[in-house]
This record gives structure tokens, C-alpha cells and sequence, in this order.
């Protein structure tokens, strides 16, 4: 059983998407930063504020001791926008990335072209139209 287990583990398939997950949430973290980096706070620029923390308040919270506050209800729309911003980065490299592995793959061989008539079809035929 500890055979067959590392006979799977170590196909050419598995390997290939243990490398390519990890691989990709390297990526997703790069995406991450340069949303929240770069595209949130240019966003933030046009609401004047930090775009992640943009929220819609259902119900206000009470202040603690501590300053902090609890019990508040609110709809984080600036941080899902954020989310579905890096979603939208990481599909279209995804699919980018998918289209060139395509392109470069080799072309499937067209089915050969029908043969025409053989030599001897050829001579046979050139043969019955003399007979008439």
C-alpha cells in the first residue's frame, strides 16, 4: 500500500499541481499587495479616504474602555470590492497564462489530405476510356 501511494504521489500530473498551487498563492499574494498597494489607495483618492476600510455602517457600535468599538454592524463593501479586484487581476493572468500554454502546444496533426487516384488507378482508367 506504501508503494502504490508513492507510485501516485509521484506522477508527473501531482507534481505539476502541488508545484502550480504553490505557485499560485505566491502569486495571489503579489496580486494582494499591488491591489492594496497601489489600486486601493488610487481609489481612495476618488472617496477621499482608505478604500479598504470604505464600509456602509447598518449599526453603530458602543465605544469600550479601550476606545474600541463593539457591537457595530457594518457592510465592508471597500474590502470585498478590494477581493473581487484580486480575483479579477488573478483570472485574467490565469487565463492569460492557459492561452500561451495552448498556443504553444504543437498543433494536432490535420487528418492527411484523401489521396488522390493511384498510379495504376490512373493507367487503368486512361485504359478504359481508349477501349471506347
Amino acid at each position: 500500500m506504501l508503494k502504490e501511494f508513492k507510485d501516485f504521489a509521484m506522477k508527473g500530473n501531482l507534481v505539476d499541481i502541488a508545484v502550480g498551487f504553490v505557485m499560485g498563492a505566491a502569486f495571489n499574494k503579489v496580486v494582494s499587495s499591488f491591489t492594496g498597494g497601489i489600486v486601493s489607495p488610487l481609489i481612495g483618492l476618488i472617496f477621499k479616504s482608505d478604500f479598504k476600510e470604505m464600509k456602509f455602517v447598518i449599526h453603530e457600535g458602543v465605544a469600550n474602555a479601550e476606545g474600541v468599538l463593539e457591537g457595530e454592524v457594518a457592510v465592508l463593501w471597500g474590502e470585498f470590492l478590494t477581493n473581487v479586484i484580486d480575483f479579477v487581476i488573478v483570472a485574467f493572468v490565469m487565463f492569460m497564462i492557459v492561452k500561451g500554454v495552448n498556443a504553444m502546444k504543437k498543433k494536432e496533426e490535420a487528418a492527411p489530405a484523401p489521396a488522390g487516384p493511384t498510379q495504376e488507378e490512373l493507367l487503368a482508367e486512361i485504359r478504359d476510356l481508349l477501349k471506347k
